[in-house]
């Protein structure tokens, strides 16, 4: 890999570990830019897993400083998604590799309309009338959660967050540190999966963990007016484009011509 391709990392890194940090999704620009490196799809799903876990435990420690947590509290929270997790990198290690790109593929194109929702604010809008609010079916949607982060990771933060406050009845500021430290658990589970399966090339997985852990310590410390106006942005023309890359759209229109 030419020098400035580890710069583009390092900098894709760094937008991710802040946008994770501060909602979610960082992971719809870092996973299609591995395989965009040559990466097959299984080994970037893979291979992502490393900066997600770094931004997570940079983030939690970043969280916990700050007494929006207590370890746990966490951890009691974190178990029925990591049991999700496990079950869903066991499925995702044996996936086929066109089947797996065609799968990041068709979620990158959902998660755009979700993006374009705009979950998150939906989510804080909700915030008060959901305090306190107990229900025994949550654990059950943490599960669930845990298959889909354990399986591709891309967007679960939003899943999370909205999970954490509408369900469990958690303040916006206080479910967002219990996100990162469910995504911290569930991921160290799946990451385990992915090495044992030799589908993780630690080489970019390392470049990219570097940029997202400095993403991260800054998106726990920083809040931004700017922030989710541009963010979204960015990732509503990042992920539309890879979407139209991976399902193969683009190269069928640019064949015509």
């Amino acid at each position: 890999m030419e020098w400035y391709m580890y710069l583009a990392v390092i900098a894709a890194g760094l937008f991710a570990g802040f946008v994770n940090t501060l909602a979610g999704s960082g992971s719809l620009i870092t996973l299609p830019l591995l395989m965009f490196l040559g990466l097959p799809a299984n080994i970037a799903n893979g291979t992502n897993r490393i900066g997600v876990f770094v931004q997570s435990l940079v983030s939690s420690a970043s969280f916990k400083k700050q007494k929006l947590y207590t370890v746990n509290e966490g951890l009691r929270m974190s178990l029925p998604a990591v049991a999700g997790a496990l079950l869903g990198s066991l499925v995702a290690v044996r996936i086929n590799e066109r089947i797996m790109e065609l799968m990041i593929g068709g979620l990158l194109i959902i998660m755009f309309f979700i993006i374009l929702y705009k979950p998150e604010q939906w989510v804080k809008e909700h915030a008060q009338s959901a305090m306190l609010r107990r229900r025994w079916w949550v654990p059950v949607i943490f599960f669930f959660i845990g298959i889909y982060g354990g399986f591709i990771q891309a967007g679960v933060g939003f899943f999370l967050l909205g999970a954490l406050v509408l369900g469990a009845g958690m303040g916006i500021t206080k479910a967002n540190a219990h996100k990162v430290f469910i995504v911290a658990a569930m991921t160290a589970l799946a990451l385990v999966v992915f090495i044992i399966s030799d589908q993780v090339f630690w080489l970019y997985g390392i470049v990219l963990a570097a940029g997202q852990g400095v993403g991260a310590w800054l998106g726990s410390r920083v809040a931004v007016s700017w922030g989710p106006k541009v963010v979204r942005i960015i990732l509503l023309v990042a992920v539309m484009a890879s979407a139209l890359k991976l399902t193969g759209v683009f190269d069928l229109v640019m064949g015509q011509f």
